[in-house]
């Protein structure tokens, strides 16, 4: 039976991609050592990463002045590193769900942090809009796409400050006006490689800012001036992410990438919509995410919910379960994702509708 991959991350990847890792695992270039044992500092590997930060320049447009970098840590470290190297004064945070809470709480112990707007009040069911934002931040940060309660902003806002992003799940999955911000970064375990490397793009002349002494590891200009080779990267899903890169440069780039993610979801909430059984968890169409399709049975179905997630599991449907916090279903369509996928999980609601 085949098996339709919808985990939330660590998640789906093209085969190709899993492939061509698993050959260089075996025999790097055939230079008869491993990928996982070779040097981060050889010869062999220097292309790797010079090629994947140059895609990641390509694939984005990513202006002169910014430099892309590959670390440890996931996004969860980013939380702090953000403030630590550029919070002066006064930041604020877009608070639309568990991921954009943490980094605040991380900023707060650095600076004084202003909650520009918040979906709290309504379970982190719509993304906010129409809120100000004061003109003396340091920045703004935001998540743009939310995988717990399923939110996305489609759009880079225009305020008044500069942006940080945490774009760990909607990585590559659309174009971004990079110059906007002072930083983008995510966990590469949802978009980009497999889990074990967070990417960074950051604007060289927006670091050294602040007043606080930084440590070394948590000071992006440690890391620009090494070329991401301070410490020994993590190597292996380095190299994974210049083979998705590479992969999404000939799907089409990331315009190809927000055509797919488009119909995919179209598809897929089409089917929401029009079942008696769901209902997205979305309160807003345009919020809804295009990366992670949460639903949940409507009130007079709700006991069926163990029947239809053991009736998906039965049918390949992996990783559909919501997250623990809100329950329900989730459905994560990341670039690798395929239509084939999203029409056998749409077949599979229809046919169990049918039997209620």
């Amino acid at each position: 039976m085949k098996k339709y991959n919808f985990n939330a991350g660590p998640c789906i990847l093209p085969r190709e991609v899993i492939e061509n890792t698993a050959k260089q695992i075996l025999d790097f270039n055939g230079i008869g050592l491993s990928l996982a044992e070779i040097s981060h500092r050889s010869k062999d590997f220097q292309p790797v990463i010079d090629e994947a930060s140059a895609l990641v320049k390509e694939l984005l447009d990513v202006p002169e002045g910014y430099s892309v970098l590959f670390l440890g840590g996931g996004a969860s470290l980013e939380f702090h590193m953000i403030p630590m190297n550029f919070l002066v004064k006064k930041a604020g945070y877009l608070n639309t769900g568990v991921w954009a809470k943490k980094a605040i709480k991380e900023a707060k112990m650095l600076g004084d942090v202003v909650e520009v707007a918040s979906s709290a009040d309504d379970n982190y069911t719509y993304i906010p809009k129409g809120y100000e934002v004061p003109t003396d931040l340091d920045y703004l940060h935001i998540t743009t796409n939310n995988t717990i309660y399923g939110t996305e902003l489609h759009n880079d806002p225009d305020v008044p400050v500069r942006l940080i992003g945490d774009m760990s799940s909607d990585f590559l999955s659309r174009p971004v006006d990079v110059a906007k911000y002072d930083c983008i970064y995510g966990g590469a375990q949802k978009n980009l490689s497999m889990a074990g490397v967070t990417f960074v793009i950051v604007k060289d002349d927006a670091l050294g800012k602040v007043d606080r002494q930084i440590p070394t590891m948590l000071d992006y200009r440690t890391h620009v001036d090494k070329g991401s080779m301070f410490n020994t990267p993590p190597v292996v899903p380095i190299y994974t992410a210049l083979e998705n890169l590479r992969w999404v440069k000939a799907q089409g780039g990331v315009e190809a990438m927000a055509k797919i993610a488009k119909e995919r979801a179209d598809l897929l909430y089409g089917e929401i919509d029009r079942n008696k059984l769901f209902r997205s968890t979305v309160k807003n169409e345009e919020d809804r995410s295009y990366m992670n399709i949460c639903f949940v049975l409507n009130d007079e179905y709700n006991d069926l919910q163990q029947e239809f997630f053991d009736f998906a599991t039965a049918r390949g449907m992996v990783g559909i379960k919501g997250h623990r916090s809100v329950g329900g279903f989730r459905a994560s369509c990341y670039n690798a994702q395929t239509i084939e996928g999203v029409q056998a999980l749409v077949d599979t609601m229809k046919e169990f509708e049918a039997q209620h």
